[in-house]
């Protein structure tokens, strides 16, 4: 389950975000590529735009449940 205290500061600010336990599978990225992006240099994935619309929101969903090593979290829930 994703930490909000563990979650890298490239996030951009809102509830959903990447933590440390990213492993940069890429799937995210393939889900919700308007939301997601990599950090090459570090090895992960980040959210680098927040879901707007309800549609929007749905793929952000979407990419958290799918996660296998559940490092997406929202609105800083564990």
């Amino acid at each position: 389950m994703a930490s909000a205290s563990d979650k890298y500061k490239e996030n951009a600010q809102g509830p959903f975000y990447t933590d440390t336990q990213c492993i940069d599978c890429d799937l995210c990225r393939q889900t919700a590529p308007a939301f997601f992006d990599r950090n090459k240099a570090g090895g992960f994935s980040f959210v680098y735009k927040q879901p707007e619309t309800a549609d929007e929101l749905l793929l952000c969903q979407q990419a958290l449940e799918e996660c296998p090593v559940e490092a997406i979290g929202n609105n800083g829930l564990e």
